[in-house]
């Protein structure tokens, strides 16, 4: 008999359902035969493995748009808020207004933390890594929490209490007195004013409001899909989110607008920027604040960010910080093709708001908990464990041999 030829191509009928999904399933300008092939092999990382359904956020990462709920980004950063966007990512649509003054309130009623919360929080070193102690505080939230809170409830006061629980690490990380959430401001009022004990002004509370709706959900991420999968257990809810700030913690998901701080200052000066660039670039350093998993043209978080950054930078610091990002850009656009994702320009606008760096991955996860509760309840609702299977590449079965008779071997680590 002879051997069938690896390269032969053989015709395979699909439905029209299925076809219709694999052609959804397509990258740009991708062939049919490239979507099945990428289907069937096992990327690296998971990368374009269609991991679940879900009906909270869309991602077009060839033409750079991110819509939640089917509203985009844009859209939302320009006339919504926190609590707005919280509510549409849990209930998939806009509230009347009686909708989000109740929900309002009972977002505001929830902030406060637990006295023996806020005593643990103190108790922690004040040196300690600040996602470390957000961990803390999330997991030891759903000790004092009451027992008898509905789903909704659970993630309302998760929701509610995450900035009440950034802002007090802050504080006793410099020995400062916790401050009271206060019930009469919006959430990102709120929580500036926490962090500093000063209320803010209408504009820098408008730029928290944007930098909390950019970051409150990005679909399959890593700290996102490890609370769906700790949800798919039927886990405890807190426990889905503690998961998801660890995950968060990680420095290949959270922290690189930091890294652009650091750079940033490391350059100095505008006139410094090309050189020390290029110098990156030879050295085959990463360069942080560009690239991205998902989107191949600029990051529509970075492009709001950039046309803000005009209006609210003020000192001449912020000014030079700027014109050296915009450098950087430039520059990485025109030798790798390499454009901005929302760090490169966060950083800026978390610093203009009075949110020093070291708090900034927190802040992600203050901004990013209505999504990871949006897809805990989404998990929740239609639910089968997430179980998948690996492409074993061990030895095959192998023969038990008794100790004495076996030889040394290198240890693999």
């Amino acid at each position: 008999m002879s051997q069938a030829n690896p390269k032969e191509t053989k015709m395979v009928k699909v439905s029209e359902e299925t076809h219709g999904k694999l052609k959804a399933m397509a990258k740009y300008q991708e062939t049919m035969d490239n979507v099945i092939a990428r289907l069937a092999t096992q990327a690296k990382g998971l990368e374009d493995v269609v991991a679940g359904k879900s009906s909270i956020t869309f991602i077009d990462g060839h033409e750079g748009r991110l819509l939640y709920r089917g509203y985009d980004i844009a859209d939302l950063t320009a006339h919504s808020n926190y609590e707005e966007t919280t509510y549409l990512l849990w209930n998939g649509h806009l509230p009347t207004v009686n909708d989000l003054k109740s929900f309002s309130e009972e977002l505001g009623a929830k902030r406060e933390i637990p006295r023996e919360l806020v005593s643990i929080l103190t108790t922690l070193p004040q040196n300690c890594d600040t996602m470390d102690a957000l961990r803390v505080g999330v997991a030891a939230l759903g000790v004092f929490d009451d027992p008898m809170y509905s789903q909704q409830e659970r993630a309302m006061s998760i929701a509610a209490k995450m900035g009440t629980i950034v802002a007090a690490i802050h504080r006793h990380k410099h020995g400062q007195a916790v401050v009271a959430p206060r019930e009469d401001l919006s959430f990102a009022t709120n929580f500036l004013y926490m962090v500093s004990g000063k209320v803010p002004s209408e504009e820098d509370a408008r730029l928290m409001d944007v930098l909390l709706i950019l970051h409150a959900d990005h679909e399959f991420n890593a700290s996102t899909f490890t609370a769906r999968i700790i949800a798919s257990t039927l886990s405890d809810i807190y426990s889905a989110v503690t998961g998801a700030v660890g995950a968060l913690k990680g420095p290949l998901h959270g922290g690189a607008n930091e890294k652009v701080v650091e750079m940033t200052a490391e350059i100095g000066s505008p006139a410094n920027v090309d050189a020390y660039i290029r110098g990156k670039l030879a050295s085959k350093v990463k360069i942080n604040g560009f690239g991205h998993r998902v989107y191949k043209t600029m990051d529509p978080r970075a492009k709001i960010l950039s046309d803000m950054a005009a209006h609210f930078v003020r000192t001449q610091k912020e000014k030079e910080s700027l014109e050296i990002i915009k450098g950087t850009e430039a520059i990485l656009l025109k030798e790798k093709n390499l454009h901005p994702n929302v760090d490169l320009f966060s950083g800026l606008a978390l610093n203009h708001v009075g949110v020093p760096a070291y708090l900034f991955t927190p802040v992600f996860a203050v901004g990013r908990a209505p999504g990871w509760l949006a897809h805990v309840l989404e998990q929740y609702a239609d639910n089968r464990i997430i179980r998948p299977i690996s492409d074993y590449v061990g030895p095959q079965l192998t023969a038990y041999a008794p100790i004495e008779t076996r030889s040394p071997k290198r240890s693999r680590t």
